[in-house]
């Protein structure tokens, strides 16, 4: 996180000193807003889902793994051609019936669907979605949007904090 944070800080002088160079107003604006609620937003989303995983992990809740590879769960989501169900001889009918029957088992209440959204509706997340929508509407509102640099500051932050987890590893 913190090489992810020094990374946006080092760019985002960059591209202040880019602006003031160019002597572009409007730029140094939209580029500032976009950026620094690109930024919150991203940061939000990556704390609220860390405080996920912790709470999921504090809890006990271990997420069952699956050894099918990718192909095999898109081609066999039932896992019906495996060899355990072919040496049961079970008809399809049968094994349709049984899927029914776990899907019926396995429905999620209102309560459960509300825990795994918490994430996407946390406070950091939605705050910092407000100050992107409002630096939008402000800038829009007061004839300030430059939609070039607007977008450009937008998508520098998701590409640099990609980089640096990736260098990371």
């Amino acid at each position: 996180m913190k090489n992810s944070i020094n990374a946006l800080i080092i760019i985002d002088i960059g591209i202040i000193i880019f602006c003031l160079l160019s002597g572009n107003h409007i730029w140094f604006i939209n580029s500032q807003i976009g950026f620094i609620s690109s930024s919150l937003v991203m940061f939000a989303s990556i704390i609220s889902y860390r405080n996920m995983v912790k709470n999921r992990l504090d809890n006990g809740i271990v997420i069952s793994e699956d050894n099918r590879d990718t192909i095999e769960k898109i081609e066999d989501p039932f896992d019906l051609y495996t060899e355990d169900n072919k040496e049961d001889n079970k008809s399809m009918k049968e094994i349709v019936q049984e899927e029914k029957a776990k899907l019926k088992k396995n429905r999620r209440s209102i309560w459960q669907v509300t825990k795994d959204s918490k994430p996407a509706l946390s406070l950091y997340r939605l705050g910092a979605y407000t100050i992107l929508i409002l630096g939008f509407f402000y800038l829009n509102n007061n004839h300030k949007l430059d939609i070039s640099s607007y977008l450009f500051a937008l998508f520098i932050p998701p590409i640099v904090i990609i980089i640096t987890l990736m260098r990371k590893k």
